[in-house]
């Protein structure tokens, strides 16, 4: 066998730290990992993070053993500081990090449908992000009534006793809760590597559906389970579909939003229930930055009117505010309505598994069904051992005066039960039992009970014994625990369901307010939209140094845009994306904002409207196309369209039609011509090269194109042609004069 190589040492000498020498070991990358990395890896995943078949994390179990081991099960509540101390015999991770499981476990907290933690005081809340608990010394707890269903039997071996981390005392390595709590105990945890998020359950719905599944493994669990159920209330958009492949995978995600009522008197709706995965300080926060960008001026206001009652957050409507619609956008923009993300991820005998609900129960099944076999074998050795003692007995009380007469004519203490058990041929547990009998028991009566028990003994015994071999028998067990479960706790339904097909969305343009904008966009590709409000108040815009005004658009909210670059690339963006702004703001950097690529620069902004129109695209060789936008029309979100003009010659200008007009171009000879748009035929090809509409002479390109309207030209019939192409003719200055204020006032 090759010997392992030692690791190679080096000496490692710093210049600056006088009388400094240490010894630096190498070591592969690989060995590191699996000596120190790998270890804590495992210590994470089994030992903190992913819970258990039983539902509980180690650190839920030690403190729910260490309360059940204090008397709290039936005792009155003691000070959680209490709880907390005792619980560190066996978690030894701190008081701060206990007396937070303690919480979350808690009743006051309501982070779980069935809490197993009475709590008295102030816990805090889950739907309150700033609502923060008490201190431990101030609040008092004690078990919940269900931990009798989670500690049912613990005293008789239905599960195995580990030690502690010290060897002081014992600890249980699961709780045998007699129902699926691994289901009805929401649970999230993230290890090394992986992570568990497991929604819960309502109690009564788990059980019976754990009932019908006992009965046949292939029941519809979604007849009796529908969807998860949550403390906070809610309702879930409910897919069949969705909600299969998670309880088929263990995997996947379903939307959960609030309920709310419109109260009309008031002018207001009130929020009472929020989804389990947000806080209502993050939806007002959300909301106010809402309101603040503009794209909720429904609102007046928004106020948390939570008290003692319950959660209550009030929002005060406008004038004539459709509060449906209101509630559409807020479901979209907040996180009133929010994805809850499904991964069941267990350990199952040390080994994390992803499983589906059937997996799950099928695992739960298997393992409750051995703490019952192991219970059923501590009540049959209980027994048998009892029957064995009464058997002994019975030898003898056949012959009482012979066993009197052996103990009175036994001269030493110590040779009693060994004189017994000559005498009557019985073992030494026996004869131990038989000679600690007292006096006044040996007579008719009892001698009649302890025979009649020993029948019923006989006849228990041979039960527990048929049990056993009988898995029917140990799951019909199982099922009457469950009955009363259900019965003894009653566990109304929280969280509604909602059906998708139920649920009336709102056509993308009505959930954005529509009103009237001015577009800027500068030369360095700076975009600004401004209200008209905003720019009666200041209309000088700002810009930074060397920078000036590329194009002004009139347009609305609800719009989308078209924005071209120099890549040959178009992106597709909607007004309603950008903040309203001021004109003393630089604005928002399109190719940051549109996520462009490297060095990609912004070559112009088109309001296509109804994408009925046609663009013009100028290019530098004098060929100009004529597309129809309906070219760049598509069905799905798509957010970047490429190739989507021709890379033959560089894109000077562009401009959208929407009825024939003269059009001037101008060249860098300085040469202009006017022509009307009519003698270009449209294509619906993106990457059409387009026709020859000014004649070039070598080294000589086209600068620009632009209506003439907005090009100063006085003498029309001297630069209108009336095919194309054309070289057209020399600018006058009188036709300069415009076109350079223009420039300047840019």
């Amino acid at each position: 066998m090759a010997k392992k190589k030692e690791p190679e040492k080096k000496q490692f000498n710093n210049p600056n730290v006088v009388g400094l020498r240490a010894e630096v070991l190498e070591q592969p990358i690989t060995e590191t990992l699996e000596t120190n990395f790998m270890p804590y890896a495992m210590s994470v995943i089994v030992s903190r993070a992913i819970p258990e078949i039983d539902g509980f994390k180690p650190s839920h179990r030690k403190l729910l053993y260490t309360m059940f081991k204090m008397g709290l099960l039936t005792g009155a509540r003691t000070k959680s500081a209490n709880i907390v101390g005792q619980t560190m015999r066996l978690n030894p991770h701190g008081d701060a990090a206990i007396y937070e499981t303690m919480v979350r476990l808690s009743a006051g907290y309501g982070a779980l449908l069935t809490p197993f933690v009475d709590s008295k005081g102030n816990f805090g809340k889950v739907y309150s992000r700033d609502m923060s608990y008490a201190a431990s010394r101030y609040t008092e707890a004690k078990l919940s009534a269900i931990c009798a269903e989670v500690f049912r039997d613990i005293d008789r071996d239905t599960v195995d006793m580990v030690d502690n981390y010290d060897g002081s005392m014992k600890e249980p390595s699961l709780l045998p809760t007699a129902f699926p709590n691994v289901l009805v105990s929401a649970n999230s945890g993230i290890a090394a590597g992986m992570a568990s998020q497991i929604c819960g359950f309502n109690l009564n719905e788990v059980c019976e559906t754990a009932i019908a599944f006992l009965k046949d493994p292939e029941h519809d669990l979604l007849s009796t389970m529908p969807a998860p159920d949550f403390p906070t209330g809610g309702e879930i958009v409910y897919d069949r579909a969705e909600m299969e492949g998670i309880y088929r995978s263990g995997r996947g995600s379903f939307k959960v939003r609030a309920r709310w009522r419109h109260l009309p008197k008031e002018r207001i709706i009130e929020i009472y229930e929020l989804p389990y995965t947000t806080t209502a300080e993050a939806v007002i926060d959300k909301v106010a930055e809402l309101i603040k960008a503009g794209k909720l001026r429904e609102i007046n206001d928004m106020r948390d009117e939570t008290d003692l009652s319950g959660l209550r957050l009030a929002i005060d409507l406008k004038r004539d505010a459709d509060p449906d619609k209101l509630m559409q956008k807020l479901f979209k923009m907040t996180s009133l309505q929010d994805a809850f993300p499904c991964n069941f991820n267990i350990l199952v005998a040390g080994t994390p598994k992803v499983m589906g609900v059937r997996e799950i129960l099928e695992e739960w099944t298997a393992w409750r069904m051995e703490c019952v076999r192991r219970r059923t074998y501590y009540e049959l050795a209980k027994k048998k051992e009892k029957l064995h003692l009464l058997q002994g007995l019975e030898q003898i009380l056949l012959d009482i005066d012979k066993a009197i007469e052996i103990i009175r004519q036994t001269e030493l203490e110590s040779e009693v039960v060994p004189n017994l058990m000559i005498g009557f041929g019985i073992d030494q547990v026996q004869a131990e039992y038989v000679a600690e009998i007292r006096l006044r028991n040996i007579n008719r009566e009892y001698i009649l009970k302890r025979t009649a028990e020993t029948k019923e003994l006989e006849r228990e015994i041979r039960d527990l014994e048929d049990v056993l071999a009988s898995r029917r028998r140990i799951k019909s067990i199982i099922i009457d625990e469950l009955k009363q479960i259900i019965k003894k706790y009653p566990s109304p339904r929280k969280t509604g369901i909602i059906h998708v097909d139920e649920i009336e969305e709102l056509p993308e343009s009505e959930q954005v307010e529509d009103y009237p904008v001015s577009l800027f966009l500068s030369r360095e590709g700076y975009f600004k939209k401004i209200t008209a409000q905003s720019l009666r108040m200041s209309a000088e815009q700002k810009y930074k140094e060397g920078d000036g005004l590329r194009l002004r658009l009139e347009s609305s909210n609800r719009h989308e845009l078209l924005v071209l670059t120099d890549r040959q690339q178009i992106y597709k963006t909607r007004v309603s994306e950008f903040e309203d702004t001021k004109a003393s703001a630089l604005g928002t950097y399109l190719p940051a904002k549109l996520q462009m690529d490297e060095g990609e620069n912004v070559l112009s902004i088109v309001d296509p409207g109804d994408y009925r129109k046609d663009l013009l695209l100028v290019f530098e060789n004098g060929k100009i196309a004529r597309v129809s936008l309906s070219a760049y029309e598509t069905k799905t979100n798509r957010k970047k369209l490429v190739n989507a003009y021709s890379d033959k010659s560089p894109l000077v200008s562009v401009l959208l039609l929407e009825e024939e007009k003269d059009v001037v171009c101008y060249a860098s000879d300085d040469r202009a011509l006017l022509f009307n748009s009519s003698l270009l035929q449209p294509k619906t090809s993106r990457s059409t090269q387009g026709v020859a509409v000014m004649s070039l002479k070598a080294r000589r390109t086209l600068l620009r194109a632009l209506p003439l309207a907005e090009s100063g030209i006085r003498n029309v019939s001297r630069y209108r042609v009336r095919s194309v192409p054309a070289a057209g003719a020399l600018l006058k200055p009188e036709d300069r004069e415009e076109q350079q204020l223009s420039l300047m006032e840019e």
